[in-house]
């Protein structure tokens, strides 16, 4: 595997990340702040570390306390219905599965990534 490939798959498997692909965060620091706090659990396990790096089969849910703050209430109801396609989502139970680890094509943004692994073989 390509170490270009390697790092942008890291960076997608993050659990603050997943959280904010998912849907059930505005953004990639509210996902942060929301793992932080403890709202979700992994494979049935509190998870609050955002650099957790899920797996393929991993099951998120929102833990059942933390389903009743309002704002994550607003973000199941203004879904818009779009997951990448290595995730599912059940927005109605808020949870999420990793059906399959992301490859280089999963990446949506224009990034060269063999620049970022130049800069910091020096």
């Amino acid at each position: 595997m390509d170490t270009g490939d390697n790092l942008l798959r890291i960076l997608k498997t993050r659990l603050d990340n997943v959280i904010f692909r998912l849907g059930f965060a505005e953004s990639r620091p509210q996902a942060r702040q929301m793992v932080v706090h403890g709202y979700f659990l992994v494979n049935g396990k509190k998870v609050d570390i955002p650099s957790y790096l899920v797996k393929a089969g991993d099951v998120i849910i929102v833990k059942q306390r933390s389903k009743k703050i309002e704002r994550l209430k607003t973000l199941a109801e203004n879904f818009n219905g779009t997951v990448p396609n290595w995730l599912s989502a059940d927005i109605e139970n808020l949870e999420g599965k990793i059906v399959t680890l992301p490859s280089r094509e999963d990446v949506d943004l224009p990034i060269e990534e063999h620049l970022i692994i130049e800069l910091y073989s020096r």
